[in-house]
């Protein structure tokens, strides 16, 4: 089972948050995807545009933040984070 935690801050405090969980045998960069998507139609927010500073922080860690600059619209809050919680097997 894959699970990916969404977290939504403003001021240092999390304002909503959403784990979304996939058991598909789908490749771990479309399970990313997927669930990320998902969280951002739950939360009512656009899709973040993945940044070179996201992807290696996402790989090396498991969780990225997505600031002002990963969206093309004004957003209301100060960052969008990502991480993993769970996954299949894989091996870091």
């Amino acid at each position: 089972m894959f699970k990916l935690w969404v977290r939504r801050f403003k001021d240092n405090h999390e304002e909503q948050d959403v784990i979304i969980s996939d058991d598909s045998d789908d490749t771990r960069t479309h399970k990313i995807m997927r669930a990320l998507d998902k969280a951002c139609e739950e939360l009512d927010l656009a899709r973040p545009i993945w940044l070179d500073v996201n992807v290696r922080d996402f790989k090396k860690h498991g969780k990225c933040r997505f600031t002002k600059d990963s969206f093309i619209e004004e957003i209301g809050f100060d960052y969008l984070e990502i991480s993993v919680l769970e996954e299949d097997d894989w091996f870091f």
